[in-house]
């Protein structure tokens, strides 16, 4: 976005995690497009630079790292608090899928992995946001999850474990932030990202057949809805999972 383009400021700060590309990018730019002032983080510095030109580099900041590390955390917190002087919304989006197969055979290494960044990272930035900000100021945290959280999902079972957790997390939170800090999360079906192409490609209009609404999502749907689950209209919701599937859902027990 150019300056010309951009709407009048919000007066709110966001963190969006793994936010250079796909649905994370997503969410940045929704909330760029209202007005807040984002920090998005990366594993890639030249991907995450690219996307603070996208956005527009007067209003967002990219902190490169690997979300679990705690280092890596501390520092996103810390710059945004630098750059912006708070920190209202996060939203917890990074995440990794490394294996395809039967829950039986995996690896439990890699299980750990899973969890390491799927869950135990979110937990890691909430509790540096809280103090850094939110105990005292309040705000709104989204956790990014799954329909692989609420349903299995033959062959990506660690990661629909972890997004399970994920959701309980978001719960855990919810109740302990409160009144204070709002915590909910959204579980997308498939979103058309590089991370989920597995899923659908070479075969999208296969894929999407089963989907009411006719179609994948895309990672402005996401945006929209953690655009919502961070702004005033969602003030007296809390604790919730919003699905956010194309109908997919509507599918059980046909």
């Amino acid at each position: 976005m150019t300056s010309a383009e951009l709407p009048p400021l919000s007066g709110k700060v966001a963190l969006v995690t793994g936010a250079s590309r796909g649905i994370g990018y997503g969410v940045a730019e929704a909330l760029v497009a209202r007005g807040d002032r984002v920090c998005i983080t990366g594993r890639n510095e030249d991907a995450l630079k690219e996307a603070v030109d996208k956005l527009g580099a007067d209003r967002v900041i990219g902190v490169a790292g690997k979300a679990h590390e705690l280092g890596h955390q501390s520092e996103a917190v810390e710059r945004t608090m630098e750059a912006f002087g708070r920190l209202d919304h996060l939203v917890n989006n990074a995440g990794t899928n490394p294996v395809f197969g039967p829950i039986a055979d995996l690896d439990l290494n890699v299980a750990r992995k899973v969890f390491e960044t799927n869950v135990i990272s979110a937990l890691g930035f909430a509790q540096k946001t809280w103090h850094a900000w939110q105990k005292d100021n309040g705000g709104a945290i989204v956790n990014i999850a799954s329909i692989a959280g609420l349903a299995p999902s033959p062959f990506i079972g660690a990661y629909g474990v972890s997004k399970a957790a994920m959701i309980n997390l978001t719960q855990q939170l919810a109740h302990e932030f409160a009144p204070k800090v709002r915590v909910n999360a959204i579980a997308p079906a498939v979103v058309k990202t590089k991370f989920a192409q597995a899923l659908y490609e070479g075969r999208e209009e296969e894929a999407a057949a089963s989907y009411p609404l006719g179609r994948l999502g895309v990672p402005s749907d996401i945006g929209g809805a953690a655009a919502f689950l961070t702004s005033a209209q969602s003030d007296w919701v809390t604790g919730q999972t919003l699905v956010v599937d194309g109908g997919l859902f509507l599918n059980a027990g046909v």
